[in-house]
């Protein structure tokens, strides 16, 4: 199943998506005509794992962590599937990073990785934006428009086998297999609930593969997860 929300003129609406409608306890809501995609969940904190493919440290030269590292993205960074991103006016170096990403359904404190899809609404995918010149990583990556997330909720996902294909106006940039990652999404889950306190809509990506290159304005941005669907955005002047 697939959930999902709607930002309709009386508010916010979720509900089940089916075929470009939101259905709801109250009714069925066409997307474009009552209302557009809002996120799909409303999360306190975005929790992101860092350096989780080896040809990703292979490529940023990175030393194979012993643990996950992490970084936490703002609910500010927060954009939805179709909406514009704003070019950052900071930065010269603004790349991408497809990812999976986990929507936490309760809240909840130091869950051990055998109970983590008791806690998972479902899984849905983020667009990890980085301003990569800038100094550390909450200059790089805590900013407007920096987490692209939806465009809903799957339900039903086996996280560990699901191919990933990122393309840019049509091109290919990103091909690989959740499989790659060096640590398990349970395990993720489990490792960052034992130092935060989760809240329901909170979400936890798990890292990307190999990030190719860097996006200008006019690009277009679709990321692709099979099982779930794409996450596509524009860049713009910002």
């Amino acid at each position: 199943m697939r959930l999902a929300r709607i930002l309709t003129p009386s508010g916010p609406v979720e509900g089940r998506y089916e075929d470009g409608t939101i259905v709801a306890d109250d009714g069925v809501y066409e997307i474009g005509t009552d209302g557009r995609l809002l996120p799909p969940c409303d999360p306190t904190a975005l929790y992101c794992i860092g350096r989780n493919y080896a040809e990703t440290l292979e490529q940023m030269e990175y030393e194979r962590p012993e643990e996950p590292t992490f970084f936490i993205k703002p609910p500010a960074s927060l954009v939805a599937h179709e909406q514009p991103v704003h070019y950052p006016s900071f930065t010269d170096e603004f790349t991408y990073a497809g990812e999976l990403a986990a929507v936490i359904d309760e809240r909840c404190r130091g869950i051990d990785p055998g109970e983590v899809s008791s806690v998972v609404r479902g899984y849905t995918m983020m667009n990890d934006l980085d301003a990569l010149d800038q100094p550390n990583l909450p200059a790089r990556k805590a900013f407007d428009d920096a987490a692209p997330l939806g465009p809903w909720i799957e339900t039903d996902l086996d996280p560990t086998n699901i191919d990933i294909h990122t393309e840019i106006n049509g091109e290919r940039r990103q091909d690989a297999n959740t499989e790659l990652m060096l640590f398990d999404p349970n395990d993720l889950v489990s490792f960052l609930s034992k130092r935060f306190t989760f809240e329901p809509g909170d979400v936890v990506a798990f890292g990307s593969p190999a990030n190719p290159g860097l996006v200008e304005p006019g690009d277009e941005i679709e990321i692709t997860y099979g099982g779930i669907g794409t996450l596509r955005n524009t860049i713009v002047e910002g």
